[in-house]
């Protein structure tokens, strides 16, 4: 194929070069866009009497026939056109004749790619908050089911105060949910036309840009046709919003793995979600959740190179731009994946309880509730956290836990101490009178669950 822009110049170009300043290979997956924005403009040229009526329907027909035989397979890109602009283009002159050449009326390529952009992201940024609204569901699933589950809760990797497994995996719910707030945000200003910006100062045709942008379902249009062209703020914004919810896999990652290891066996993974050893036939390994945590180090880069793409470029369009591409999308790519195995591999966990449960017992996590009990007495809290302190210090040499001690013992530290003392440090108890907003309690990881459903149907 020729190239669009040959006029000044034969637009023969090194093969080297032309190679280099291709993007088809990448673009490419933006024909079903570039195809819908085209029969806006097309749509509006006719509307405006730019070109005539049939003159619009001839290229919306040949367009649709276009659309129509890429989906099917019949039409093939072709890999030698400079980008997908081009191909659709040149495709529709071939069978339309020279009426085609009037589609690009009162546009640029640089408002079309712009254009096309946001549309695909547009797409891609639905199908990522489906796919995180299925995550949240499955760990809701989980949380009910182990909404009584007690297990050590960490600070600093050591063992805390009681908490549920319920809890833990709620908490991974309400990152996710603001991760599809943070996406719905960045649509605000992601569904912005920038078409009939044209070049970078607009067209001197009498265009409808409203129009258009309502055609293809865009809230809005740039009102600086220089800011039109240049901006890819929306891109950055999306792969920032994305570097997040990889940051959030990427945690619950790291505790899959430390929770499915021997040493804590907290959890058992489907085998659907494991792999095994070449060598070592014991071996169940959690390459899933490894890989979701190595691939968040590559949408990180992604949003990197973006941002150090746009940060010395003057205005308004720079060939550099077109590196924004292959960083979404790769962005996006990884996240779809992650997102889809993930999803499969939390539903397919077991969490073994009684090693929860005694993970609990011996970490000496219901000390607060000690020291709590003293308070209630009368005791001030200080004193009795000193006085608790003493007491596990006591409990370690002694090698016992807190409900190992005799009442007797208890009373060599302080007289408050009485029967009741052993219902309050019970590790269940500890868990239940956890009632504040937000608590680890049954009846508030029941209505966090109820709230994280609600809020993704």
């Amino acid at each position: 194929m020729g190239k669009i822009w040959a006029g000044r110049t034969d637009g023969t170009v090194n093969k080297i070069a032309d190679d280099f300043n291709s993007s088809i290979k990448f673009d490419s997956r933006m024909f079903k866009e570039d195809i819908k924005g085209s029969m806006a403009h097309a749509a509006m040229l006719g509307a405006k009497g730019i070109i005539s009526k049939s003159e619009a329907d001839d290229i919306i027909d040949g367009l649709s026939g276009i659309l129509s035989d890429l989906e099917s397979g019949k039409l093939q890109i072709d890999c030698l056109a400079e980008d997908i602009h081009t191909f659709v283009e040149q495709t529709l002159t071939k069978r339309i004749g020279d009426t085609g050449k009037k589609l690009h009326t009162a546009r640029s390529r640089n408002d079309q790619v712009a254009l096309d952009l946001r549309l695909y992201l547009n797409s891609q940024t639905e199908q990522i908050q489906d796919k995180l609204k299925k995550l949240i569901a499955v760990i809701c699933d989980k949380a009910c089911e182990y909404k009584s589950a007690v297990m050590p809760g960490y600070t600093h990797l050591q063992r805390a105060q009681p908490v549920t497994f319920g809890h833990h995996l709620m908490a991974y719910a309400m990152m996710l949910l603001r991760d599809i707030d943070r996406i719905t945000d960045a649509r605000k200003r992601l569904l912005v036309s920038p078409i009939g910006c044209c070049a970078l100062a607009g067209t001197t045709y009498d265009t409808d840009r409203i129009f258009e942008a309502e055609k293809l379902g865009l809230s809005k249009v740039s009102l600086n046709s220089i800011d039109g062209v240049s901006d890819r703020d929306f891109c950055i914004e999306l792969c920032s919003a994305l570097s997040l919810v990889m940051a959030h896999l990427s945690r619950f990652s790291e505790e899959i793995v430390l929770w499915s290891s021997w040493e804590f066996k907290f959890i058992e993974l489907s085998d659907d979600f494991t792999t095994g050893s070449s060598i070592m036939p014991q071996k169940k390994n959690p390459d899933m959740a490894e890989l979701v945590r190595g691939k968040t180090g590559r949408v990180y880069g992604d949003l990197v190179a973006l941002l150090t793409m746009l940060k010395g470029l003057p205005l308004a369009y720079n060939k550099d731009m077109q590196e924004d591409k292959e960083s979404v999308f790769d962005a996006f790519d990884t996240v779809n994946m992650c997102l889809d195995v993930f999803t499969g591999m939390v539903g397919g966990i077991t969490a073994n309880t009684e090693n929860m449960l005694s993970a609990a017992k011996g970490g000496f996590i219901n000390a607060t509730d000690l020291a709590d009990y003293l308070t209630k007495k009368g005791m001030p809290f200080r004193t009795a956290y000193k006085l608790s302190g003493e007491i596990v210090s006591h409990c370690i040499k002694s090698g016992k836990t807190l409900d190992e001690l005799t009442l007797k013992e208890y009373k060599n530290f302080s007289e408050i101490f009485e029967d009741d003392l052993y219902k309050a440090i019970d590790l269940n108890t500890c868990v239940n009178l956890r009632n504040s907003l937000g608590g680890t309690c049954v009846n508030s990881v029941e209505k966090q669950i109820e709230y994280a459903r609600n809020e993704i149907k």
